[in-house]
């Protein structure tokens, strides 16, 4: 049988600190989403990756950053508009709330401050400055904390993650090269599934866990054209997922950001999803990315990886 992976993007307003204008939904939902979406969690018994930007660990900052090879720059906002609001830029007591959950969360690292690191102009040094104050932060709050996402799923600098303690990442989703009507017909006649991805080892033993779907792709007319016939499409994109994680081999990783839960409707779906996945728990285990790597590695090590 396969599984199923909760991966969530925690970074409340970090997510959009180089935009030109800030989405004001989710820069306002992402503390409060955080927290419905870690209650939902223990509702229905779900552990999760939680990536979390680092600087959300920081009890106090002034937002200059001065050694940081990323540049001053990148700080303008927490040190300017938001100077006032340390809700958005800083969180220890929602990482603390995750780790008195009584489910056992794993909480990984989104990089400091959500500096992408696939972009061409991020640096080896830009890089390396992220994974070190991220790992240095974690270590002072004694997480461990192996479990990486890259922001905005940009892939780049990737062999430096082990220096820094990590042994686990999400990888890019597999290519689908469809056109939105052949999206549409899929979930309306209900031909289609997210892939199940396979967890692969690579150089220096760092596995790669790809995504399979994230949860709030499927927005706006798309999802108004479908709605009314199937219901929310990915909910059962995820339920035909989990059916076929039940019958063949494979990881369906599905995820989030919780500042994606800007309304009801939002809220509804992954209230949904985690009940599917609830309700399929005996045929389709439910694991974390770190689980996922911490049974995978000794695979490769022993000389049994195929």
């Amino acid at each position: 049988m396969g599984s199923v992976v909760l991966s969530v993007d925690a970074e409340l307003a970090w997510g959009f600190v180089d935009y030109d204008e800030p989405p004001g939904d989710r820069v306002e939902s992402g503390r409060s989403g955080w927290r419905t979406l870690r209650r939902l969690c223990e509702t229905y018994d779900v552990p999760a990756t939680w990536a979390v930007v680092a600087h959300l660990l920081e009890d106090d900052c002034d937002g200059r950053h001065a050694d940081h090879p990323v540049g001053p720059g990148w700080f303008a906002r927490e040190r300017g508009e938001w100077a006032d609001r340390p809700d958005l830029t800083r969180g220890p007591e929602l990482v603390e709330e995750l780790r008195e959950s009584p489910v056992d969360h794993d909480i990984g690292c989104h990089t400091y401050a959500h500096v992408e690191f696939g972009a061409p102009g991020t640096t080896r040094a830009m890089a390396a400055g992220e994974l070190a104050r991220s790992r240095a932060l974690l270590d002072e709050w004694g997480i461990d904390g192996r479990s990486f996402v890259f922001p905005r799923n940009d892939v780049g600098h990737v062999d430096l993650l082990p220096e820094y303690g990590f042994e686990v990442y999400r990888g890019r989703r597999p290519v689908e090269r469809r056109s939105l009507p052949e999206k549409l017909r899929t979930v309306a006649v209900g031909d289609g599934r997210p892939p199940l991805v396979q967890p692969t080892v690579e150089d220096g033993g760092l596995v790669n866990l790809p995504a399979s779907l994230f949860l709030y792709s499927f927005e706006g007319l798309a999802l108004r054209a479908t709605k009314r016939f199937v219901g929310d499409p990915v909910v059962e994109l995820v339920e035909r997922g989990l059916d076929a994680a039940a019958e063949g081999e494979g990881v369906l990783h599905l995820w989030l950001h919780p500042n994606n839960l800007v309304d009801d409707a939002a809220v509804d779906r992954i209230e949904a999803v985690l009940r599917a996945i609830d309700d399929r728990r005996d045929a389709v285990p439910v694991e974390t990315m770190a689980e996922v790597a911490a049974r995978r590695r000794p695979r490769a090590e022993s000389g049994t990886d195929d």
